[in-house]
């Protein structure tokens, strides 16, 4: 309840980003339909679809970009798009470009400066910013001297000027090495460990996977799955290398879930990972030998291509 009585929003709860049935059509087309999700603060959530699925017209309804054709949203407690909110909010694009004639430090001071930060906080802001991208023996380098890596540091640095309480990285480490993909994982973490919310567009699952809390998959405007990522991976399993199995042991594997054979392994679907040790103790109660436990788990990148051919099979009949 607000204080005069009548009922909060749900923006009130604190969360970082709610949207409740946000819509947005193009004409004919529909570009996302009936997003519903809550991300609260200090998680990494990732949003995740192939090309036109809906990911790049969600974060521009959050940032106030564009309007929603239904439905609302909410952005650090209040309506999305509002001007005093902006000011704390981080954002990377997946393309940009800054002008080449100026340096890192100096694009950084335009960015404080737009973002209203206190010129006295400026020298603060860029030498830390430049430390946290690892750009810091570059600050007086010229834009268009820099490699596509190189300006994508500038720019992750850039979304952290202000301290912002969100930050929405679109496609964050696409042009990053194997290093700088691991310096923003790094960084990404830091950000949630002050409190700070991250919404991560990405098509590199494996980097999803390594970061996220909760993530949600979404084709064609729509939400085909949202959770934790176990929720989204399911229970998995192990599968185990083995020798004298009996019937007895078999049928202590199946006990334990789904039994399959596959080239050599024993593979149990649906085990948690808690049950492994009591299932290979069984196993040598039995009297088979056990020589390899591995575990078994639908990668992310198989998950998320499941859902969409089963959307697309959908639309198909």
């Amino acid at each position: 309840m607000t204080p005069d009585g009548t009922a909060a929003p749900p923006s009130a709860d604190g969360a970082a980003v709610r949207t409740l049935e946000l819509t947005k059509h193009y004409g004919a087309s529909v570009a996302l339909s009936g997003l519903t999700m809550v991300v609260p603060r200090g998680e990494v959530f990732g949003f995740l679809g192939p090309n036109g699925s809906g990911k790049t017209t969600a974060v521009k309804l959050l940032l106030g970009l564009s309007r929603p054709t239904g439905g609302e949203a909410w952005v650090l407690g209040r309506p999305a798009g509002d001007r005093q909110t902006r000011s704390r909010v981080g954002y990377l694009p997946e393309l940009f470009r800054y002008q080449g004639w100026l340096s890192a430090a100096e694009v950084l001071g335009l960015h404080c400066r737009l973002a209203g930060v206190a010129r006295s906080e400026w020298p603060g802001q860029i030498s830390g910013a430049l430390s946290t991208v690892g750009l810091t023996g570059h600050a007086d380098a010229k834009v268009e001297t820099f490699s596509k890596g190189m300006q994508q540091r500038l720019g992750l640095g850039v979304a952290l000027l202000g301290n912002p309480e969100l930050v929405i990285l679109d496609e964050p480490t696409s042009a990053l090495d194997p290093v700088g993909r691991a310096d923003t994982r790094t960084i990404i973490r830091h950000l949630r460990e002050r409190g700070c919310a991250v919404f991560l567009n990405s098509h590199l699952l494996g980097e999803v996977e390594q970061i996220c809390d909760r993530a949600a998959v979404v084709a064609d405007g729509h939400v085909l799955a949202i959770g934790r990522l176990d929720e989204l991976l399911g229970s998995g399993g192990v599968r185990l290398r083995l020798t004298g199995l009996t019937d007895v042991g078999r049928a202590a594997l199946a006990r334990r879930g789904t039994l399959a054979e596959h080239d050599g392994w024993f593979v149990v679907d649906g085990v948690d990972a808690g049950a492994v040790p009591e299932l290979v103790a069984d196993v040598v109660a039995s009297g088979a030998r056990v020589y390899a436990v591995e575990p078994v788990r639908q990668t992310l990148e198989e998950r998320f291509l499941s859902l969409i051919e089963a959307e697309q099979a959908r639309w198909q009949r």
